[in-house]
């Protein structure tokens, strides 16, 4: 009976781990560039007070599915069609990320809305030249990114952004909404990366109706669960009493 209770309770553990998965995937359905969460399961084997117990824990991996790109017509918003992955630095650290909505700051470096640079092949992109240009001719300059991450102002070429792709995708580290990290720099790679386009951000990948139908199922499943328990308790407190007779 007793064994009984302790399952139901990890049952319980399971399901809600879950639902703050599908929490997470939820909140953040509006954040640019956004990577949800899939949760499956995997069965491990434990010695609990003498016996072989097999119990079932939550794993989660991360949804590199692409989001759809949204147009914007800004100049400065990319969108990586394909895998891929921007670089910024923040703070001194190097980070991962699908979120192309950039501008630049007032000393002309490419940011992101966090503040942090954009990279490029030869360092930080300081797009000086954009500022240069518009205050002599007083016509806005002619900013363009090809698909491979060259930017050229006025059909000149100033810097190239940097794309990475993650051989194993198991390295992966969520840092936020909208970063990640690789512990091992060796396990990223300038191959089948995808292609960028001008004007356009790539959304969120999470399927708000898919997303809704899981938090409903967990719902549903950890309030059985916990049916169950109160069942499994009653008798088991039934029989203490029985058994206090004799």
């Amino acid at each position: 009976m007793i064994d009984r209770i302790y399952a139901h309770m990890q049952a319980m553990q399971v399901l809600q781990k879950s639902q703050d998965i599908t929490a997470d995937n939820l909140a953040n359905i509006n954040t640019p560039g956004f990577k949800g969460n899939k949760v499956f399961y995997r069965m491990f084997k434990e010695n609990v007070d003498g016996k072989e117990v097999t119990k079932s824990v939550p794993m989660q991996q991360i949804n590199l599915n692409q989001g759809l790109l949204e147009p914007t017509g800004n100049e400065f918003d990319l969108g990586i069609n394909g895998e891929g992955f921007f670089t910024v630095e923040q703070d001194g650290q190097m980070f991962l990320t699908r979120d192309g909505r950039f501008h630049m700051d007032q000393d002309g470096f490419l940011v992101n809305t966090q503040g942090a640079k954009v990279l490029g092949e030869s360092g930080d992109i300081q797009l000086s030249e954009y500022f240069t240009n518009q205050g002599t001719s007083g016509v806005a300059p002619k900013l363009e990114i090809a698909k491979d991450g060259t930017i050229s102002i006025n059909e000149t070429d100033v810097n190239k952004i940097q794309m990475v792709n993650v051989e194993d995708p198991a390295q992966l580290q969520r840092k936020g909404s909208a970063y990640f990290s690789v512990t091992d720099q060796e396990a990223l790679t300038n191959s089948n990366v995808g292609t960028l386009m001008q004007g356009y951000y790539e959304k969120g990948n999470v399927e708000p109706l898919t997303e809704m139908v899981d938090m409903m199922r967990n719902m549903q499943m950890f309030e059985s669960q916990q049916k169950a328990m109160r069942t499994s308790d009653d008798l088991l407190s039934r029989v203490s009493t029985q058994l206090g007779k004799f």
